[in-house]
């Protein structure tokens, strides 16, 4: 088994960069979900509020982080913040400081969402833990959902795919946002796994990432539909919710590639 792709969301709900290789912090991988769009009340932003924020493009600019959207100019922000100025955020249950990028940046995406919204960072003195059902103490995250961590095999996906039996409903890797995505196991060979090592670096299988409406949104087109919902529901419901990809933690920092062997350590 290895792993094929690495993708960053360096904005929570923007599109993701597709890496060869990526760093890990104390907070997951190096720049993800190290920015959030809020709105006036420093609520978090996501695409189930704006399906606009799934049609902006991301990539990283040698030291910048790049923003186009059809019809504007485009928008760069560093990727090493500097401002002074703060607000309080709220993602899910969490309220932590955050510091605001630049009136530039507000009005931008202000203007492309059609709403009043603000860009923050997440702040290098914060530290925002996990559930501590699933991690230790020591354990944090930048602005995900609750983990730093979405892994989910290829296998899976041609599986899922296999029961939609739909030509113009092919669902693909950016519709689930993983970090890692795996291939060489059976598909949700990845529901068993309790601890695994990507290159040097071990990772525990904590959670089943549950799924929501999200993954209805075409990322193309914005265009939404009731899969891969619909067919999920028919053999990944455990209650109410459908699970698809498995949350993880890492246990060291360093740094992942396209390639590394993924080992069973549990």
């Amino acid at each position: 088994m290895k792993l094929t792709e690495i993708w960053i969301y360096p904005v929570k709900s923007l599109p993701g960069i597709r890496l060869e290789s990526a760093a890990i912090n104390a907070r997951g991988f190096e720049y993800d979900r190290n920015w959030m769009l809020v709105d006036d009340e420093g609520q978090f932003m996501s695409q189930r509020r704006s399906v606009r924020m799934a049609m902006i493009n991301v990539a990283m600019v040698n030291d910048e982080l790049q923003f186009e959207y059809e019809g504007k100019e485009s928008l760069r922000i560093p990727l090493k913040q500097n401002s002074d100025e703060t607000m309080m955020v709220t993602v899910w249950k969490d309220t932590l400081e955050a510091s605001l990028v630049s009136d530039k940046a507000d009005r931008w995406f202000s203007d492309v969402l059609d709403m009043s919204v603000q860009l923050v960072c997440m702040k290098d003195t914060v530290t925002r833990n996990l559930d501590p059902g699933y991690a230790s103490e020591a354990d944090q995250t930048g602005f995900s959902d609750g983990f730093p961590f979405l892994l989910l095999s290829q296998a899976s996906i041609d599986d899922l795919n296999y029961r939609i039996n739909d030509a113009d409903h092919v669902m693909e890797v950016r519709r689930f946002r993983p970090n890692l995505l795996v291939s060489g196991c059976e598909p949700y060979a990845e529901d068993d796994w309790l601890r695994v090592r990507i290159g040097t670096i071990d990772f525990r299988v904590v959670k089943p990432c549950s799924r929501c409406v999200i993954t209805t949104i075409n990322p193309d087109t914005t265009n939404k539909s009731v899969e891969p919902l619909r067919t999920l529901n028919t053999y990944r419901k455990k209650g109410r919710l459908v699970y698809f990809g498995q949350n993880l933690i890492h246990d060291a920092v360093g740094s992942v590639c396209v390639g590394d062997q993924l080992e069973l350590v549990e």
